[in-house]
């Protein structure tokens, strides 16, 4: 028997079961614990829109859209190692375009490390072939991050 999968807008209970499996998967590191604060503040205050893979109403994936004056960033794409490669990420990534363009916003971008080569692969299949810029991070520890944009 198969559940049911849903793509859609995160509640505050989705983001604060998917950051508290996000600490869990980093025990250690305690960024993590910062980092649920703010994703949760700044979706609360509409700064960015984060959204959900569900499975039988359980978050197993998300995704983060960052709206700014100037762009719609596509960030903090996530999902359960079981449910790798079976399209669910695709379908979200298409939402949150969805969304960003009934805001207004013309194009979106996405960032990767240059190491994430299986990543950049997927968002060039995506779509996200033209090379925007280039960022130095002093949150990754790559320090390197490429964004690349499309048209929505």
């Amino acid at each position: 028997m198969t559940g049911e999968y849903r793509y859609q807008e995160a509640s505050i209970a989705d983001l604060e079961l998917r950051w508290d499996k996000n600490i869990a998967d980093n025990t250690g590191d305690d960024r993590w614990v910062a980092w649920k604060s703010i994703a949760i503040e700044n979706h609360g205050k509409g700064k960015c829109k984060s959204f959900v893979v569900l499975y039988d109403e359980e978050p197993i994936g998300e995704g983060t859209l960052i709206l700014s004056l100037q762009s719609a960033e596509i960030n903090g794409l996530r999902i359960d190692k079981q449910y790798e490669g079976k399209g669910h990420m695709s379908k979200l990534v298409k939402i949150m375009e969805q969304y960003a363009k009934e805001k207004g916003y013309k194009t979106a971008t996405i960032g990767v490390e240059p190491k994430e080569t299986r990543n950049l692969a997927i968002y060039l299949h995506w779509g996200y072939d033209v090379f925007d810029k280039l960022v130095i991070s002093s949150i990754k520890e790559e320090g390197i991050i490429l964004y690349y944009s499309k048209e929505l």
